[in-house]
């Protein structure tokens, strides 16, 4: 022990400056060289990877995609794009696996217009007036069911089911601050009026304390998914790319989607939330010429089909597009502005979050 102390000062300086240079070399061997293209990606990586990569290969382009964390689906992207605008766009395309906060994006001021010619036949509502975003390949936001544990999946119909005393203990969500439940619960409000919107999800914050809650708040759809699929829990809301996977896994579930039946005195069906992937270029993006590459890439009837076909299981806003028989055409959707939606997304947000975490 006594020879260690005059040595360790000698040894610092040297291991500073070794410690200094790995880190560069890290550095350069992680960056590379200079990209062509820079693409944020909320869709889950596990099924858009593929997809960049093969544009990377078809075009010849070095193309840096950075993926969102499940826990902080999309809200994460967005703020990186937020931030960034204030000292320097990095980013080209955002690929989105929503439209909420894409619109958002919108009224901040930090999309630019491309009219791809790639979308034409995609129809309007899916389509920005001003070409700032275009959606494309849907998800549906479904009931997942585990058919071992509910004899009866009949019972559950709709979005209010989640407050039945049938069911307390047993049904989860995920907590709307991220990713489509966030998207989910801001449509609510716009659609159905802050009052009503309050009622459903205060109702699930306020029962937090209990043991078991009334209904367990999940940290992601995926979580959802996992544990209906496992039989921890009976039902919850998930996505239906999150359904797809535990189907193909074999377990015991099948997708309700919910509130397709008329009202009492023969209302149309409220429907069943609808939210597209959407693509948009970023303002001031540093390679516009390849962001529009990729934009008329991603948005072929090609691609939109491919993900139809894949374990996400993505629904075409084309009726034209081909899709497996599991991926339904025929669902009453639920009408939303969503203009509206990520034009109060940051309120909508602030206020979800006071309720969930009392922030």
């Amino acid at each position: 022990m006594s020879q260690a102390s005059p040595t360790t000062p000698s040894r610092g300086p040297q291991r500073t400056l070794l410690l200094s240079l790995l880190a560069c070399a890290g550095a350069l061997v992680g960056c590379g060289p200079e990209p062509d293209l820079v693409i944020y990606v909320a869709l889950d990586q596990v099924f858009s990877e593929e997809l960049v990569n093969d544009f990377e290969a078809e075009t010849g382009l070095n193309v840096r995609a950075e993926y969102d964390l499940e826990a902080q689906k999309t809200v994460g992207l967005v703020g990186r794009i937020i931030e960034e605008a204030k000292g320097g766009t990095r980013c080209d395309v955002f690929w989105n696996n929503e439209i909420a906060q894409t619109v958002h994006l919108e009224h901040l001021g930090l999309l630019q217009p491309y009219d791809s010619p790639s979308a034409a036949d995609i129809p309007a509502e899916f389509r920005d007036p001003e070409f700032l975003w275009t959606g494309f390949a849907a998800r549906a936001r479904v009931l997942i069911v585990n058919t071992n544990l509910v004899q009866d999946p009949g019972k559950i119909r709709g979005m209010w089911d989640l407050h039945d005393p049938a069911w307390h203990g047993v049904c989860t969500v995920a907590r709307p601050l991220t990713g489509t439940t966030l998207t989910h619960a801001a449509a609510m409000y716009e659609t159905f009026g802050m009052e009503e919107a309050d009622r459903y999800w205060r109702f699930i914050a306020e029962h937090q304390s209990e043991s078991p809650p009334a209904v367990n708040v999940a940290r992601s759809n995926g979580q959802v998914m996992t544990l209906v699929a496992d039989g921890q829990l009976a039902w919850g809301w998930t996505d239906t790319d999150d359904f797809n996977v535990a189907r193909l896994n074999g377990k015991p579930v099948m997708p309700i989607y919910p509130d397709q039946m008329e009202g009492p005195n023969g209302e149309p069906p409220m429907g069943t939330l609808l939210i597209p992937n959407t693509v948009c270029m970023i303002q001031d993006a540093p390679h516009p010429d390849n962001a529009k590459r990729f934009i008329d890439w991603v948005l072929r009837k090609e691609i939109e089909e491919r993900l139809a076909h894949s374990r996400s299981a993505q629904i075409p806003v084309r009726a034209s597009v081909d899709r497996p028989p599991h991926v339904r055409d025929n669902i009453h959707i639920l009408k939303v502005d969503y203009d509206a939606v990520g034009r109060n997304m940051a309120a909508h947000t602030d206020h979800l979050r006071k309720m969930f975490l009392g922030e």
